[in-house]
Formats: C-alpha cells, sequence, structure tokens
C-alpha cells in the first residue's frame, strides 16, 4: 500500500502489503483465542508459516503478537512472560508444563491449542 501506517500512535514507512493483511488477521483473533503462524498463512491463502513469522518479528509489536504462536504451543521464546501475562488476563487456555518441560524452562505452562486455537471463523477474510 502506498499510504503511510500507523498503529499505536507510530507512523512508519509504507508496509508491505502482506505484512498489512497479516496484521490485520491478528487484530481479528478474539482475546483468549490464538492462531499458529500457519493458520494465517493458510486462512489467507498465501505465504507460509516463515513468512508469517517474519512478518510479525518485523512489524507485529503493535498488534496483539501473543495471539500468533507456534503449533506445538510453546511460549515464543524471548518473551514468555510478557506473553504469558497477556494469557492469564485473556483467560487463554493453558497447560502444564509436562515434568521435563518444568525442569528445562523455569514451569511454563504451553498453550491448551486444542481449546485455544480459533479457526477464523465469524471473521471476514481480509
Amino acid at each position: 500500500m502506498s499510504a503511510l501506517w500507523c498503529r499505536m500512535g507510530r507512523v512508519s514507512a509504507e508496509l508491505p502489503e502482506y505484512a498489512e493483511r497479516v496484521l490485520d488477521v491478528a487484530e481479528l483473533i478474539p482475546p483468549g483465542r490464538v492462531m499458529t503462524y500457519g493458520d494465517i498463512a493458510e486462512w489467507l491463502g498465501e505465504g507460509g508459516p516463515r513468512q508469517v513469522g517474519r512478518v510479525m518479528t518485523l512489524y507485529g509489536s503493535a498488534a496483539p503478537w501473543w495471539r500468533v504462536v507456534r503449533s506445538d504451543g510453546a511460549l515464543l521464546a524471548g518473551h514468555e512472560l510478557r506473553a504469558l501475562e497477556h494469557y492469564r488476563a485473556e483467560s487463554t487456555p493453558l497447560r502444564d508444563a509436562s515434568r521435563a518441560a518444568r525442569e528445562a524452562d523455569g514451569h511454563l505452562p504451553r498453550l491448551d491449542m486444542r481449546r485455544a486455537r480459533w479457526d477464523g471463523g465469524d471473521g471476514a477474510h481480509v
């Protein structure tokens, strides 16, 4: 798009069209629900999980980034505690970490993907 991009009061240079579409989907995900990188790519009918991940890395800080997740339900490395705060505030379904995982990553839970995953229903395609 040729227009300036504005999120959270910041204006930046042009946002690539694909990135804008990914962020629009992220904004549609209801509180307490998540979509995987692959879910978003499939929903858009374009790109793949890596492309969606790259968009979220570069442009996703002003979007609800914690709702775009890995398919295994692991919390985003380096942002686990911030994400966990959002999940708890939004009552996002979580699973207790396995014994091995508790020892490895400090007792962090994972997302309960079966219950938390949103299929995009009731959202207009972007």
